[in-house]
């Protein structure tokens, strides 16, 4: 049988296409018609993808050092969070102090 041959996008090179893909995604946001996923709905595209790149004998499997190795960055990266987030409450809580002041002093 005949291959069939590639036209339009299809024969477009991958920097070509995600050009044009870059583009469309950013118009569909800025008109606002984009679907924005829901951490639900990206978990479960997720999931699906893991299994059909399993299926498929495409998926990375990690070796134990590396599995070791990306959870010592996630925790190191949340404890990074949850420092950032202590810091903002700190100031937060800084700036209702230095708002009361204020107001106790225009009253006095």
């Amino acid at each position: 049988m005949a291959e069939k041959s590639q036209r339009g996008f299809a024969a477009m090179n991958s920097e070509k296409q995600k050009e044009i893909a870059r583009k469309g995604g950013k118009a569909a946001h800025e008109k606002g018609t984009a679907h924005e996923f829901t951490p639900e709905e990206a978990r479960e595209a997720g999931r699906k993808g893991g299994q059909a790149a399993h299926q498929k004998g495409t998926a990375h499997e990690f070796t134990p050092e590396e599995a070791r190795e990306a959870g010592r960055k996630g925790g190191q990266a949340a404890r990074r969070r949850g420092a950032e987030q202590e810091v903002s409450r700190e100031a937060a809580e800084q700036a209702q102090v230095d708002q009361r002041r204020e107001e106790e002093q225009k009253a006095a």
